[in-house]
């Protein structure tokens, strides 16, 4: 049967069906022709290749009429092949549409894949891929959301749980099979009874964007499975579904994001626009880079074949170039819209702001998404650091943004686990505790932009991060050189786990101690999931790669203390919540109630060198204001190895939490008569008596 392209429109990007047939759109700025190219139900036979017949604005359109959902395609770019001019057309290769929903085939490593010769990289290899490459399916399903609505919880009660897909419930065995480690997983009742248990407001996934596994690793016979990776900003990753089947796949994702929804649960993305799967020069020719290279990617001026790499994973995507703004901002609009999910977290996001002279808050994205409707009104969270030059970008979002605030991380970690005289300072903890004022206050932002974690995907857990002084990366096939290399836990010497119980009950205590911190602290918490269980990864502290037992949460392993104390801490946040969204000055009320104030072991005021002597470290926080109390908190705090005596202020208190006990509890009430004796490694938070807590 003879097809014939129609003109179409240059809008929508991507393959749309409008009921009669499907227009075809897609952007490149120097290719001099576009071939759609039809393939059988599979992707494994091509059956027709047409050229786009209208190229309107940098966008090669057409319309097929009688074409219909399920359709299978992939493109063909003509153009100049100049790989020193950063032109790199292979018509030889077929191309994955940017904007495709669903992503047809799985990737074998093959020479083929590549545009360039491998051996002679300035010659076109001239293998023709279209068999082995990846395709898109045209997509136009509807689902129905029963009137779901976003939670909207509002920042000052946000506590967000980074979780991987697969990872959190690939072990549960109260999980049926055949779920397990899929979308459905996590949204089945025993994970919610999880969820719900802890009292998370929002999961923050790792990237669930369709991702690759690269060449390496393949190689290797590992995977990437974190999926910083992306190679399709609109399709969702089928290794996290329980169904192969895209429909069902993409069905399965929102009926996870509805029920989750329905427990008052937020969803957050962590999303990769950083950078794609293409890799760097010598990388495959998937899609964008045959697309049109010079534009989707950034190029250094005076050598436009070359590759800028603020990412450290070969490319960098130009936010600079309209259309490739317009590529993030669609697929962002298509995850809330489509989706419903409630926000995101940016890998790299320092990359989404640099223009031609580096980083800048009213750049180009930050503007087009301030202004934008619909996602000015979800969570933004921004990994505040590149590794290109000006990188470092702290504190230096616009307002609505939150950030990871890995100040608040580094000061904890010390402040806990290193001894007194490299330890930071009671004034470096009260800092990081209150919200870095230093990092955000001047800048007109609200103390919830603060991401406040000791603990995330990348690095150390929790009970690694004080049971091993060195990484442990072996299995991750780079000699144990990748990853942080030495760690700051004071594990009495021990490397590794243990059966000595004296060092596991300092461990134990030490962990609560950080957890404790975390979760209190003034800003917006993250726990890591599997933290409040005991989850090890065995001193791996970059299992990136590791798709398996190491990354997998041990449900059968949990300790159920550290679950019932990470609840009961949460709890007490969400009825007390100790500190209020505001920055605290230290003036007093009308009833001359200083609204917050810092104390030695003596119940006396800090100041001086009392800050930053380290021949004790325990301090006292009397909050006068709290965020949601109706009488004022007393936070105690002892990172030192001995017990010490604290003299109260006055008044009647009864403590609420004893990060000594296993699972946080304590029944003590007094005065200030006598010294409270605060134990070692441990934290202490009391309310005024007669003050009501629920269990």
């Amino acid at each position: 049967m003879k097809l014939e392209l129609l003109p179409g429109r240059p809008w929508p990007l991507g393959a749309t069906w409008d009921g009669e047939g499907v227009n075809f759109a897609v952007f490149s700025a120097h290719a001099q022709a576009m071939a759609l190219c039809l393939f059988d139900d599979d992707g494994t036979l091509e059956t027709h290749g047409l050229m786009l017949p209208a190229h309107t604005n940098d966008v090669w359109h057409g319309y097929l009429p009688g074409a219909a959902p399920g359709l299978v395609y992939g493109l063909r770019a003509h153009g100049l092949w100049r790989p020193d001019r950063g032109h790199l057309f292979n018509p030889h290769k077929l191309l994955l549409d940017p904007y495709a929903r669903e992503v047809v085939g799985k990737l074998e490593w093959h020479d083929e894949h590549f545009g360039a010769d491998r051996q002679h990289p300035l010659h076109m290899d001239t293998r023709d891929n279209g068999a082995l490459a990846l395709k898109a399916r045209v997509v136009h399903d509807g689902f129905d959301w029963q009137g779901d609505r976003p939670p909207g919880v509002p920042l000052q009660d946000t506590v967000l749980y980074e979780v991987h897909v697969k990872g959190f419930s690939q072990l549960n065995q109260q999980v049926p099979k055949a779920l397990r480690g899929s979308y459905a997983g996590l949204a089945h009742p025993a994970s919610l009874a999880h969820l719900q248990r802890l009292g998370v407001t929002g999961v923050s996934l790792l990237p669930v964007h369709y991702a690759l596994d690269e060449e390496r690793l393949a190689g290797m016979g590992l995977r990437n499975y974190w999926g910083y990776n992306t190679l399709a900003f609109f399709a969702p990753s089928p290794r996290l579904a329980s169904s192969p089947d895209g429909q069902a796949m993409r069905g399965e994702f929102r009926s996870m994001v509805k029920i989750l929804h329905a427990q008052g649960i937020e969803v957050l993305l962590d999303v990769v626009f950083n950078h794609t799967a293409e890799s760097g020069g010598d990388g495959p020719t998937l899609s964008f880079r045959g697309l049109d290279n010079a534009s989707y990617y950034r190029h250094p001026a005076e050598s436009p074949g070359a590759f800028e790499n603020h990412s450290g994973c070969g490319n960098t995507l130009d936010i600079r170039q309209p259309r490739v703004l317009q590529l993030v901002m669609d697929s962002l609009r298509y995850w809330v819209g489509d989706m419903h999910v409630d926000g995101f977290r940016f890998d790299l996001a320092p990359v989404l702001g640099r223009g031609d002279h580096g980083f800048s808050p009213g750049g180009a994205f930050f503007t087009a998404v301030a202004q934008d409707p619909v996602l000015s009104r979800v969570k933004l969270i921004a990994e505040p650091w590149d590794i290109g030059p000006g990188g470092y970008q702290a504190g230096n979002f616009p307002r609505g943004w939150l950030e990871w605030n890995d100040h608040f991380r580094d000061a904890m970690r010390g402040f806990w686990l290193e001894g007194k005289s490299s330890a930071p300072s009671r004034g470096d903890f009260a800092l990081r505790l209150c919200a870095s004022s230093d990092l955000y206050q001047p800048r007109n932002r609200a103390p919830a932009v603060s991401v406040n974690y000791v603990v995330s995907h990348d690095g150390f857990t929790l009970r690694d991060l004080v049971s091993y002084n060195q990484r442990h990366n072996l299995a991750n096939g780079e000699d144990n050189r990748d990853g942080h290399g030495h760690n700051l836990s004071n594990n009495c010497g021990i490397e590794g786990e243990t059966d000595d119980p004296r060092i596991n009950a300092l461990r134990g205590r030490m962990r609560r101690a950080l957890l404790a911190t975390t979760l209190l602290a003034q800003g917006t918490p993250m726990l890591c999931a599997g933290d409040e269980l005991g989850h090890s990864q065995r001193g791996n502290n970059n299992p990136y790669c590791q798709d398996n037992e190491i990354t997998w949460i041990d449900w059968a392993e949990a300790d159920p203390d550290l679950i019932d104390f990470t609840a009961w801490v949460l709890s007490l946040r969400r009825q007390l919540l100790p500190f209020g969204n505001r920055w605290y000055s230290g003036l007093t009320d009308t009833l001359g109630l200083h609204d917050l104030t810092w104390l030695n072991s003596h119940g006396e005021v800090l100041q001086g060198e009392g800050w930053s002597g380290s021949s004790q470290r325990a301090l006292g926080c009397l909050i006068g204001q709290p965020g949601r109390a109706k009488a004022p908190l007393l936070l105690l705090v002892n990172p030192d190895a001995g017990d010490h005596g604290f003299m109260l202020p006055a008044g009647v208190w009864q403590a609420v939490l004893d990060t000594a006990h296993p699972r946080g509890l304590t029944r003590w009430q007094g005065q200030g008569e006598a010294p409270l004796l605060l134990a070692a490694h441990s934290l202490l938070l009391l309310v005024a008596a007669g003050t009501v807590i629920t269990d």
